[in-house]
């Protein structure tokens, strides 16, 4: 089953603030739905992080990025 963009986008969220529980799961989610609308970056929203502040950005990205998916931030 694919998952729309914003389903799989709402999922990363969830997964953050639940420990990260299952958050390579929904990274790979998140990789087919971008590649199906012709997205290449994935645009988080700093204000729905559960760590919204640089170290924690900066952790996201990088983990983000090993598996594929680069990341940047909406402005707040």
């Amino acid at each position: 089953m694919t998952l729309t963009l914003e389903q799989a986008t709402s999922a990363i969220y969830e997964s953050l603030h639940a420990d990260n529980q299952d958050i390579d799961l929904h990274i790979n989610n998140l990789k087919t739905a971008m590649k199906s609308e012709g997205i290449t970056e994935f645009v988080a929203d700093p204000d729905k992080l559960s760590q919204n502040n640089r170290a924690g950005r900066k952790m996201m990205q990088s983990y983000f990025k090993k598996r594929g998916v680069k990341v940047t931030f909406a402005a707040s």
